[in-house]
């Protein structure tokens, strides 16, 4: 119904109707199903990279702490250690999804909902009657311009979450926000009472950090109590979502052990920067990162520790930012000593069209088409590809899909499981 609706009225304007839409279905929805998450505590976690991992870690800790908590994450949902896989492309499900997950929370009496939350679903009005107790923010870097029209919209959009949390009287009315992102204090202002945290000044700051290719490691201060943190995730990007996780589990309580024992306990997060080993002498990484942002912290990480030569496979999303496509491609091109471009999911976009773009960026970093720079349509194909080319002590990243359970071409969409293609073509690699 929404995509015949889209047909006939004017994006700009459509844009403008859809949010009633939703709220009048939250709204209705809500009454009818009795309010179901009205008498639990939320923490919405939002953030333009950074939010699954950060969604994940909080809800283990409070797990291992002993609280009855739920999860609604881009990757999984469910119940204290009772996940489920996410199938879908959407992040904050739909309304109807949303009711019968709260639904299915309150009959097992949870306490505490770990919500990731999007822009799209603030500015949509999906996640209307959601009572927030805690808002926590990531970071915030340009993405999803092409359906808020300009960044000061999108981030309009992800400061909803934190007036949402001042509004709910009956909840712990708090923020716990990135004090390095440069709009830090808009998120700030919005909620009014917030814990701070970052590398440098804040409420709540690592210090002596270490980064190994396997984890993060850092002491945490704040008013003089220290936290010693071990992450099982690598990446300093990791440094960020876990300190988020303190200090959600300090606004909460929780004793220091509690928090560090929660936060180590957490092994890995599907499809972000998940190691594929079949016995090459190469590694071979899973990652979702999919914006310049998240492309060059990544890149900064990876390249010193690698041995041989760095080989990256990506695509770009149909119908998304398109500004972002050359800039990944140039980061891309600057870091890496081999680029492959490949789909994503390209949607009903002209799958020529966007790997020309990103290509355009990585020439303009001094790649050499059919040299160290290769365009290949099927990402299957350019999965064994960029696998097959791989010697000793090099590292392969695979980035843009992670947990996606589908890809979306203009045929509709398709199975589809990164990892599960990687082991395929290392095995296949193997073989020959």
């Amino acid at each position: 119904m929404r995509a015949l609706i889209k047909k006939f009225i004017p994006t700009t304007l459509f844009r403008h109707i859809e949010p009633f839409g939703h709220l009048c279905e939250a709204v209705l929805l809500n009454i009818i199903n009795g309010f179901p998450a009205r008498n639990m505590k939320v923490i919405g976690i939002t953030g333009t990279n950074g939010k699954t991992t950060t969604a994940f870690l909080v809800h283990r800790m409070l797990h291992e702490a002993g609280y009855n908590v739920g999860l609604m994450s881009t990757v999984a949902w469910g119940i204290g250690g009772d996940i489920k896989p996410q199938l879908t492309h959407m992040t904050s499900p739909t309304v109807p999804v949303l009711m019968k997950r709260f639904k299915a929370m309150r009959a097992q009496n949870v306490e505490w909902v770990v919500l990731e939350t999007t822009s799209h679903a603030l500015a949509q009005h999906r996640v209307w009657g959601v009572p927030y107790s805690i808002a926590v923010l990531t970071n915030i870097t340009h993405e999803h311009l092409s359906y808020h029209g300009t960044f000061e919209r999108y981030v309009a959009a992800k400061r909803m979450l934190f007036t949402q949390t001042k509004n709910n009287t009956r909840g712990y009315q708090i923020g716990i926000i990135n004090a390095d992102d440069p709009n830090a204090e808009v998120f700030k202002d919005a909620v009014g009472n917030a814990v701070m945290y970052g590398t440098g000044p804040a409420d709540l700051q690592a210090t002596d950090i270490r980064l190994t290719p396997d984890s993060v490691s850092y002491t945490a201060v704040h008013a003089g109590q220290k936290y010693h943190i071990t992450c099982q995730l690598p990446g300093s990007f990791n440094v960020y979502n876990s300190l988020a996780a303190v200090g959600v589990g300090e606004v909460m309580g929780l004793t220091p052990a509690q928090i560090e024992q929660g936060i180590a306990a957490l092994p890995a997060v599907e499809g972000r920067m998940t190691r594929i080993d079949e016995g090459q002498d190469f590694s071979v990484i899973v990652d979702y990162a999919h914006t310049p942002d998240s492309f060059e912290k990544l890149f900064k990480d990876i390249k010193p520790a690698v041995k041989g030569r760095l080989r990256v496979l990506f695509g770009s999303l149909g119908g998304g930012d398109e500004a972002k496509r050359s800039v990944q491609g140039e980061l891309a091109g600057t870091y890496a000593d081999e680029v492959v471009i490949t789909e994503e999911d390209n949607r009903t976009e002209d799958p020529a069209r966007i790997k020309a773009m990103i290509a355009e960026g990585a020439i303009r970093a001094g790649k050499l088409p059919d040299k160290d720079m290769f365009i290949i349509d099927d990402r299957a194909e350019a999965i064994r590809f960029i696998i097959g080319r791989a010697r000793k002590g090099d590292t392969v990243l695979l980035l843009g899909k992670g947990h996606e359970k589908t890809r979306e071409d203009a045929t509709g969409e398709h199975p589809w499981d990164e990892i599960g293609e990687a082991r395929s073509a290392l095995k296949e690699r193997r073989k020959h």
